[in-house]
């Protein structure tokens, strides 16, 4: 059997197909390796990365809301919100104010009525109580 003749444009165009399709097969084989280095399953993603898959729905009617002049301090922790309220107005306002606005102990008392160092200490002398507080609701081992 005689072989057909080609001329040499054919032989040109087809190893350029081949070197074309060869090409295109590297490039699928590299992503695919690529994909697999990258993907992990998802029963291997550790604790952490787990819960940033999640999402949790929060209402306003979770919170416990604390106001002070005319800020809100929304506390989502029964027992935070507890030993929260147990704490004197002027207490709550302070604490309001620090944490909420940032502001100044100077700016907390000139809005309530108190020195810088009375605000301080107060500041202070209440948050100790409130940490001693929450150190006494704490179910032991938590």
């Amino acid at each position: 059997m005689e072989a057909i003749p080609r001329n040499y444009d054919e032989c040109r165009f087809d190893a350029f197909c081949k070197s074309v399709l060869r090409n295109e097969a590297h490039n699928y084989r590299r992503g695919l390796k690529r994909q697999r280095d990258r993907q992990v399953s998802i029963s291997a993603l550790p604790q952490a990365e787990m819960d940033k898959l999640c999402t949790v729905d929060c209402y306003p009617s979770d919170n416990f809301t604390f106001s002070s002049h005319g800020y809100d301090l929304h506390i989502s922790s029964e027992l935070v919100a507890d030993a929260f309220s147990n704490l004197s107005e002027q207490a709550q306002s302070i604490l309001i104010l620090r944490f909420v606005l940032d502001l100044g102990d100077a700016e907390i008392g000139s809005l309530v009525g108190m020195s810088r160092s009375a605000v301080q200490r107060r500041r202070k002398k209440t948050l100790d109580e409130l940490r001693n507080k929450l150190a006494a609701l704490m179910p032991k081992g938590g």
